[in-house]
Formats: structure tokens, C-alpha cells, sequence
């Protein structure tokens, strides 16, 4: 199998895989038409890959598209599972619409930056003060209902499987659960109703690479986002355990191969599913 990557640190233990910087793809368009897959464009090159070059990349489509917006994905997430999205909000920002939703949010509420990752662009809304902080730096509301944890999932899907995940503790110094923000990364069984929805919503929308962030309220999952980029902090075997389960999925689904029985594969073992 060829394999093209344009991320050297994310395909740092896939054995073989060829690096172009990605400014430098236009010169190399030979090779990247030979590789059976690409690795990791930078987003500004997907459509250009798809269309152009009718690459297939890794991650997939869906999981670029969905998941360099929030808005996209919240709306994907409303659509597939809407029982398991907080209550949200996604308004212009006008000052109309900004009375509306403050009149129907009730407090304290969570407001994003749509565009962002890592714990910034994320606020607590308490006062009208904050409300009009927010305001002032985004051009599009997202208002989302705040729930009552002090602690969700990281859930990490790769390919067509779970491969991992671990609990984020909040850290003490703001709301913020994710790492970036000072919260801690704890060990622990993932709920089967997390990974339920975590399936549920990968392979309905095509995503196959994501770290998906989970919050359990009783026995109830909601999901807030996935990352198509994500830490791996958490994960037991890091960088390694990644570079596997990629390997794996992408020998299984090679193009003409039946993934059930890859037989003209040589095996490559997987991390067992948690």
C-alpha cells in the first residue's frame, strides 16, 4: 500500500509513508496520483486532493468538512442524534438576535467562538457583562445550554472502531474541562452509552478519525464536538496506538478488498476496542 503523508509528526510510526511538505504538493503531483492514500492534508488542500487528484484521503471528507466548524457539526449532530445535543442556539450576530437569545438562555449558559479549539473561544455567560464580551468577538452566536458536570470524555474513533478514551476532570481553575485549560486526564471505564452514541454518530456521518468530546448527565450522553485533530495525552501507547489502528483500517478497506476478509492482506494487529 502507498501511502502519501502531508503530516510528519501524525505519521511518525506508519512504516513507509512518504513525506511532502504541503506547500510543496503542486510539484509532486506524480506521487500523490500513485499513492493508494493520502495522510493528513492541511485543510486548505482537500478539495484540490478530492477533485483534482481524486486522492483518497485519510481522514475522510466528512471528517475535514464537518469538523472545521462547529456550526457545521452542530448542525450534523442536530440532524442525527438531537436527543443527545445540548440545547443550541446559532444566531447572526445582530443586535436583534442577540436580545432573543439571551431572553431564551437560561443561566448561566455556555457561548463558543465557532472556529476555535483547545478550550479557547469558550465562555461562561452569568451576566450581562459577559453576554456583551462574547458579542464582541465573534460574528456568529453559538449559545449552548450549560449542564451540570464537572467532568466529561474524550472518546477516540479511528477508522471504523473505538480505539480509547479517558475522563477530563475540570480543572480548578475555570469551568474548562480540556487539558489545554489546566483540567486532568483520569482513567476509567467509558460509559456504553458514550461509545453507543460515539458509533452512532461516526458512521452515520462518515467520520473516521476524531477525538469526541462526551459529557454524561446521569446515563445520558451528549456529545459537544469532535476534534478531527486531538491530543493523545490520555491514551495509553500514544502516537503508536494511533499509527496502528490507521494502519489497520486502512489494509481492511483498501480499495478492492472486502474488509471483513482481507485475506491478501499480511495481518496487522489492532488495539482492542475499549
Amino acid at each position: 500500500m502507498k501511502l502519501v503523508s502531508f503530516d510528519a509528526t501524525r505519521t511518525l510510526h506508519i512504516a513507509g509513508a512518504g513525506y511532502i511538505k504541503p506547500d510543496h504538493f503542486f510539484d509532486h503531483t506524480d506521487t500523490i496520483t500513485a499513492a493508494d492514500v493520502v495522510l493528513f492534508p492541511e485543510y486548505w488542500q482537500i478539495n484540490t486532493l478530492l477533485y483534482g487528484l481524486k486522492a483518497r484521503v485519510f481522514p475522510s471528507p466528512a471528517s475535514y468538512h464537518l469538523g472545521h466548524d462547529k456550526i457545521e457539526m452542530t448542525r450534523a449532530f442536530r440532524l442525527v442524534a438531537p436527543h443527545n445535543l445540548p440545547y443550541t442556539l446559532i444566531e447572526p450576530n445582530t443586535p436583534e438576535s442577540a436580545a432573543r437569545v439571551w431572553a431564551a438562555m437560561p443561566l448561566p449558559f455556555v457561548a463558543k467562538i465557532p472556529r476555535s479549539s483547545m478550550g479557547d473561544g469558550v465562555f461562561l455567560i452569568d451576566t450581562q457583562k459577559d453576554w456583551q464580551a462574547y458579542l464582541n468577538q465573534t460574528s456568529v452566536i453559538y449559545a449552548q445550554e450549560y449542564l451540570p458536570i464537572d467532568r466529561d470524555l474524550r472518546i477516540v474513533w479511528i477508522g471504523d472502531r473505538i480505539v480509547g478514551g479517558y475522563w477530563r476532570i475540570q480543572s480548578d481553575r475555570s469551568f474548562h474541562n480540556n487539558v489545554a485549560k489546566g483540567g486532568q486526564i483520569e482513567s476509567g471505564i467509558l460509559p456504553a452509552e458514550a461509545c453507543a452514541l460515539v458509533e452512532r454518530l461516526a458512521t452515520t456521518l462518515g467520520i473516521d478519525h476524531g477525538g469526541f468530546d462526551i459529557a454524561m448527565v446521569g446515563h445520558h450522553p451528549y456529545v459537544f464536538e469532535f476534534n478531527r485533530l486531538f491530543g493523545n495525552q490520555g491514551l495509553e501507547g500514544k502516537g503508536k496506538l494511533i499509527s496502528q489502528a490507521i494502519v489497520d483500517y486502512l489494509r481492511r478497506t483498501a480499495c478492492g478488498n472486502d474488509p471483513e476478509n482481507p485475506d491478501d492482506l499480511p495481518p496487522v494487529p489492532h488495539p482492542e476496542a475499549v
